[in-house]
């Protein structure tokens, strides 16, 4: 099952309604990065530069060492700002994928602002936690590549898949499905967590998770009516 539903992912990753969705979250992440830089800029100049007036060369090389500080923290941050902004758009990837594989389906219902935005959040949320629990694994218990596979395959296995189950059924029932097949879903939060530890390419996990989980809901709401 859950090789067949990677093949299906991968063969329409890089459609245009996937490229579409793509480009507006690294837009809107690349604007707000953009505004950050200003922002930090504008406070550095305002609040702090002035206080050094009598070193002027102290002024200076901490400027530059700021600045590259924040170019590093700005990498860093384009992979989990843009899943935030690409979670808002996850119904158009859901929607795509269902008119493609599940035309004779009925189609499933768009989650409301406060449902995307929530499960986004949660989501961006307890990525960072766990893998600022695995950092700090790997560095004094060398533990932090298994932990980082464990926790983020049950973390975006589980978020992911109530993304997808919501847009058929209830909380409760998507619930019961999650228990009912967490070793099936844990196992396609592992191939998503694989994504999400190539650099650049990660910046695809969120497209390529939600369209992943809406052909693991159909495989698994199809085997729970048998």
């Amino acid at each position: 099952m859950l090789f067949a539903a990677v093949s299906k992912t991968l063969t329409q990753l890089f459609s245009a309604p996937f490229r579409k969705v793509l480009w507006k979250s690294l837009g809107l992440t690349i604007a707000l990065l953009i505004g950050l830089w200003f922002a930090f800029e504008a406070a550095t100049t305002t609040f702090l530069l002035p206080f050094l007036g009598p070193w002027p060369w102290f002024a200076t090389a901490l400027s530059w060492v700021l600045g590259a500080g924040l170019v590093l923290g700005m990498g860093f941050l384009i992979a989990p700002v843009s899943s935030v902004f690409a979670g808002v758009f996850l119904d158009e990837v859901a929607e795509t994928v269902e008119a493609t594989h599940y035309a004779t389906d009925a189609p499933g219902r768009a989650l409301s602002i406060g449902e995307s935005v929530g499960i986004t959040l949660r989501f961006f949320g307890m990525v960072v936690l766990a893998n600022l629990i695995a950092l700090m694994l790997v560095l004094f218990f060398g533990l932090g590549f298994i932990v980082f596979f464990v926790v983020n395959g049950y973390l975006l296995g589980r978020e992911y898949f109530q993304f997808a189950a919501l847009r058929h059924c209830s909380l409760e029932q998507a619930e019961s499905l999650r228990r009912k097949y967490s070793f099936e879903i844990f196992m396609s939060g592992l191939a998503i967590a694989a994504l999400l530890s190539v650099p650049i390419v990660n910046l695809l996990t969120p497209l390529f998770a939600g369209a992943l989980m809406v052909h693991v809901h159909k495989a698994l709401a199809a085997r729970a009516m048998r």
